[in-house]
């Protein structure tokens, strides 16, 4: 029976060319597009992983933890694949249980190597665990059936995804929801961190888990009263005091709860008005001390709602913006960020005007 190589990755013309390659070695190929796909497909049988590493939701590195600690497929093979130097990322694949690293595009006779002394443990291995071939037999009849069932259950891991992030970002809309004035405002704030989360190098599963989260960095101000909202002065001392509070209100209101978005939604929520110079609020911290979520947040949160208008005063021009900015790097903002923002604004505004226009649900 023909060894079987399970090929991930999110770039479809890679993916079937990888497939390809490993076809050309005299394996059987099954393909996932993601993470979620490529742990439920490891019930098919599969004698190695030949894993992307930068994929969405979940990156390669998160993907061979999990499969090292399944007690069923932890002694899979996994070979991770980077666009990247591989060189530099070796060490984190060792530490995660990946056999060995190839860098993109891959070199077929490179691959036959590394995968035939992969495929020869694995082979070892599965002699050990074979009882008798009647079981085999049946797991081979199977397949077929399997695989089938399989591809419902990413289905509905991916439906239960969608209605986790949705609900998230009804939580988030609840402090749009009673002013109209910022109607779009947090759709852009998330499409904005996860886009700069990008551009500063950040993996792209962290990225995307900041565009959900990043829209909840305003979620205490639901807990300041409507005359804070929509007052169209501007506010005195004590009124200052109290919308500080929505930080740590947001940080409690999300608090202990076992999702990855929320856990980074209260960072944000707690840490996005903190500055680079230490003189922001609601503890002072400074530099790195700020996570670089929160600092991302702090960036995209000051450039949008600088350019639509408040109660208190009208948009600015986006290049007006843009210069206050600059003279903000390394005082309010974290200058390489800043930097990665400004240099990839084009691109994002792009993306923006593209959105549909979607806004808060209102009765």
């Amino acid at each position: 029976m023909k060894q079987r190589v399970l090929v991930v990755d999110d770039d479809p013309s890679v993916r079937a060319a990888h497939s390809r390659f490993v076809e050309r070695l005299g394996y059987e190929v099954e393909t996932a597009a993601d993470g979620v796909e490529a742990l439920t497909k490891l019930a098919l049988g599969i004698d190695l992983v030949l894993l992307d590493l930068y994929m969405p939701n979940m990156d390669g590195f998160e993907v061979a933890t999990i499969i090292r600690k399944h007690p069923t497929h932890s002694l899979v093979p996994i070979i991770i694949v980077t666009g990247s130097d591989k060189e530099a990322w070796y060490p984190r694949a060792l530490e995660v249980g990946a056999n060995d690293v190839l860098a993109k595009p891959i070199n077929s006779d490179e691959l036959r190597l590394r995968t035939r002394w992969l495929m020869e443990l694995k082979s070892s291995h599965d002699k050990l665990a074979e009882s008798n071939a009647r079981l085999r037999e049946a797991v081979e009849r199977a397949t077929a059936n399997l695989r089938e069932a399989l591809d419902r259950a990413t289905a509905s891991e991916r439906r239960v995804q969608h209605a986790h992030l949705h609900t998230i970002g009804r939580l988030a809309l609840a402090a749009e929801y009673k002013d109209p004035a910022i109607d779009g405002h947090l759709l852009r704030v998330g499409i904005a961190a996860g886009h700069l989360a990008r551009e500063a190098g950040l993996p792209s599963g962290t990225a995307d888990t900041l565009r959900h989260a990043a829209p909840m960095h305003d979620v205490g101000m639901i807990g300041l009263p409507d005359q804070i909202h929509f007052k169209a002065a501007s506010l005195d001392d004590a009124e200052r005091a109290l919308v500080r509070k929505h930080c740590r209100i947001g940080a409690a209101l999300l608090a202990n709860l076992d999702s990855p978005v929320v856990q980074m939604g209260a960072t944000v929520a707690l840490r996005h008005h903190e500055r680079w110079d230490g003189a922001g609020y609601p503890d002072g911290l400074a530099g790195e001390q700020i996570p670089i979520e929160a600092r991302i947040c702090s960036i995209v949160d000051y450039y949008d709602s600088s350019t639509m208008d408040r109660p208190y005063r009208l948009a600015r021009p986006a290049e007006r913006v843009i210069s206050e900015m600059r003279l903000e790097s390394g005082k309010r903002f974290d200058p390489e960020l800043l930097d990665a923002f400004l240099t990839g604004l084009p691109e994002l505004e792009r993306m923006q005007r593209d959105l549909p226009a979607i806004s808060s649900p209102r009765p």
